[in-house]
């Protein structure tokens, strides 16, 4: 099914944030069949458990895709399927979101943990806040913002706080080495969120894997570009596809 890409999304703002990039995908490729697929919302943040959720839910045989969240676990699952994984994108994905001894290139552990407490504590003001360091960087951020605020999900807080423990515990390095497949990580400049540090960290990794930056872009490029990230996906899909 390599006409086909399944896309997950970031944590808390559900398939809406991601809907301008599906629809520019199909304007410029109507043989592609573009798939937006919820996150999971389990009560447990079993990381493996969240990988065997997906792999029931998504379609086998496909090229599997997400923006932050939704590309680290679609890294996890490409490397669980192997052969039966077309290929890999990631947008404005860290392998590790959250700062390890051997991957400074993410978040402070206790920065991370003080916004999973207002999780917690405060749902609803830490999903603004969250909002507003995904526009962060943005070259119009008030209208980003505005954009992020659409279709967000009403989603239980228990499910948001698990999302965010599988999002610490989550290092997919392992993952993006192993899988044999094409990929494509893309990230954004001026991120809040993700260091644009974290790009040249992964082009070490993975020097034969195709790696960008897009320059003076925010956590949420995925809204400020979404007909220009939708060429360079095309581009990667065809020329690592079978035409």
């Amino acid at each position: 099914m390599r006409n086909r890409l399944v896309l997950l999304p970031g944590w808390g703002l559900g398939t809406a944030s991601l809907e301008p990039l599906a629809a520019s995908l199909r304007a410029q490729d109507p043989g592609l069949e573009v798939t937006l697929m919820p996150l999971p919302e389990l009560d447990h943040c079993d990381v493996q458990g969240w990988v065997d959720h997906l792999d029931r839910k998504v379609p086998h045989d496909v090229w599997l895709g997400g923006w932050s969240l939704g590309g680290m676990l679609a890294s996890a699952l490409a490397d669980k399927r192997g052969d039966h994984c077309c290929g890999l994108l990631t947008l404005a994905s860290n392998p590790s979101f959250v700062a390890r001894a051997d991957w400074p290139h993410g978040m402070a552990e206790d920065t991370f943990g003080t916004f999973l407490d207002g999780c917690r504590s405060h749902p609803s003001v830490t999903l603004k806040r969250f909002r507003t360091l995904c526009s962060d960087g943005a070259m119009q951020p008030r209208t980003l913002l505005r954009q992020l605020g659409v279709g967000v999900p009403d989603t239980d807080p228990l499910y948001l706080a698990t999302a965010l423990q599988v999002l610490a515990q989550l290092d997919t390095r392992a993952a993006l080495e192993a899988f044999a497949g094409p990929q494509l990580h893309l990230f954004a400049g001026a991120d809040a969120l993700v260091p644009a540090e974290a790009a040249q960290g992964l082009s070490e990794l993975l020097p034969d894997v195709e790696v960008g930056l897009v320059e003076d872009s925010s956590h949420a490029f995925v809204l400020e570009y979404p007909q220009e990230l939708a060429s360079g996906i095309k581009s990667f899909l065809h020329e690592s596809g079978d035409d």
